[in-house]
C-alpha cells in the first residue's frame, strides 16, 4: 500500500520539525516553510494532503490555498490557525479551498483523524475521478463508432434511393400493382433510414463541434432551408410559404447550429400539415436586434397535444400522429442550449404551432447587458 503523502506548510522552523517528528513513522511527510517553497513540492511530487498555516508572512493559507486551486485541484486542504478570523475562514469553506481547519496548537490525535479522513475523501474523489474518465473514454468511443457506422450507411443508402427514383422515372413499375406497393414500401423504409442517419449524424455534430461565432444572413439562409426541405419532402407548391426578415444589422452566432435549429423546425412544419387540407401555411419571421434574434415559425397543420407539449424536447418522444423518430426537437433543444438560446411553443390540436426562438446575438462590436 503506498504512503499517505503530506505537505505541512509552516513559516516556524519549530513547527515543521515538530510535525514531521510526530507523523514520520506513519505517513510521508514534505515540509515547507513558504508558499513558493510548497509550490516547487507539488511540481514534483504528488501530494496527497495539504496542511498550511494560516499566518505566514508571504501569503496567508488562504491565499496560498486560492493560488493553487486550479493547478493542483486534487490534494485535500487543511488550514491550522491560531486565531480567529470568520472572514477569511467562512470565505475558504465557502469557495471550496479547504477541506477542514483545526485550531493551534494542534491536537496529536485530532489532527491524525482529520488526516485520515481526508485521505478517505482524496481516495473517493480520485477514484470518482478515474470512473467520469473511464465513462467519457468509452462515450466518446461510442459516439465515434455510431457517427462511423452512419456516415457509412449513407453511400449504399443513397445508391438504393438514387435506383428507387430511377424506376419511377422511367415507369418501369405500375405503382397501381403489387409490385409497385413493394416499391414504396422500400422506398419508404430508406427514407425513415435516411432520416435517423441524418438525425444520428446531427446529434453528434452537435455534441462534437466547437461552438463558432460568424456573420449569419438569415433570408439567405432560411430560402436555403426551405428550398432544400420542400425538396427532401416531396413539397413543391402544395404549401404557402412567407418569410419576413427584419434584419438591418449584423447577426453574430454559430450558422451550424442555426442551420440546425431552423432547419428542423421547417421541416417538422412541412411534415406536419394536415393532409386534406388545401390552405397549408408556413410563416417564418426573424427580427434582428443588437441583443438577439428572434425567429418565430409558424405553421396551421395538425398541432401538439396539450399533454405533450411538456415532452415534446424528450429524447425519442413521439405523439400519437408523429412519423420521426422522436429525435428533432430533441437536437433542436440540445442546440439551442449550446448556443445559450430559449425556445418556446404554443399548439392546438387541428390549428398548428407556433415557435419562438431567440438567440443571442453574439457580434463583437456591441457590448453585452450584464
Amino acid at each position: 500500500m503506498n504512503p499517505i503523502k503530506i505537505l505541512y506548510i509552516d513559516d516556524e522552523e519549530h513547527n515543521l520539525k515538530s510535525f514531521k517528528a510526530s507523523f514520520r513513522r506513519q505517513y510521508e511527510i514534505y515540509t515547507a516553510n513558504s508558499g513558493t517553497e510548497a509550490k516547487n513540492i507539488l511540481s514534483q511530487t504528488d501530494i496527497h494532503i495539504i496542511i498550511s498555516d494560516q499566518r505566514m508572512p508571504e501569503m496567508t493559507g488562504v491565499e496560498f490555498f486560492k493560488s493553487i486551486k486550479n493547478s493542483y485541484p486534487d490534494p485535500i486542504r487543511v488550514l491550522l490557525t491560531g486565531y480567529t478570523d470568520i472572514d477569511a475562514l467562512g470565505e475558504a469553506v465557502n469557495e471550496g479551498h479547504i477541506y477542514r481547519y483545526l485550531t493551534k496548537p494542534w491536537n496529536e490525535l485530532e489532527l491524525n483523524n482529520c488526516i485520515i479522513n481526508a485521505h478517505n475523501s482524496y481516495t473517493g474523489k480520485i477514484a470518482l475521478k478515474e470512473k467520469v474518465d473511464e465513462l467519457q473514454k468509452t462515450n466518446d468511443e461510442l459516439t465515434r463508432f455510431i457517427y462511423s457506422i452512419s456516415h457509412e450507411l449513407r453511400a449504399p443508402l443513397a445508391s438504393a434511393l438514387g435506383v428507387i427514383q430511377l424506376v419511377k422515372l422511367e415507369n418501369l413499375i405500375d405503382p397501381q400493382s403489387h409490385l409497385g406497393e413493394y416499391w414504396a414500401l422500400i422506398e419508404g423504409c430508406c427514407d425513415k433510414l435516411e432520416y435517423n442517419i441524418n438525425k444520428t449524424l446531427q446529434y453528434y455534430k452537435n455534441h462534437r463541434y466547437q461552438t463558432l461565432n460568424e456573420k449569419v444572413d438569415f433570408k439567405t439562409l432560411i430560402n436555403e432551408l426551405i428550398a432544400l426541405h420542400k425538396q427532401a419532402n416531396n413539397v413543391t407548391n402544395q404549401i404557402a410559404f412567407s418569410l419576413n426578415v427584419n434584419q438591418s444589422i449584423d447577426f453574430w452566432g454559430d450558422s451550424f447550429r442555426i442551420e440546425i435549429i431552423l432547419g428542423n423546425l421547417i421541416s417538422n412544419a412541412i411534415k406536419y400539415q394536415k393532409p386534406s387540407s388545401v390552405d397549408k401555411q408556413i410563416n417564418v419571421s426573424v427580427k434582428v436586434t443588437p441583443l438577439d434574434a428572434q425567429i418565430i415559425i409558424a405553421d396551421n397543420g395538425m398541432g401538439i397535444f396539450k399533454e405533450h407539449l411538456p415532452k415534446i424536447y424528450t429524447q425519442f418522444f413521439k405523439g400519437k400522429h408523429e412519423p420521426g423518430a422522436g429525435l428533432g426537437l430533441f437536437i433542436v433543444k440540445e442546440a439551442l442550449d449550446k448556443i445559450e438560446g430559449t425556445i418556446n411553443v404554443k399548439s392546438d390540436i387541428d390549428e398548428g404551432s407556433i415557435f419562438t426562438i431567440r438567440i443571442p446575438n453574439k457580434n463583437p462590436n456591441h457590448q453585452q447587458p450584464h
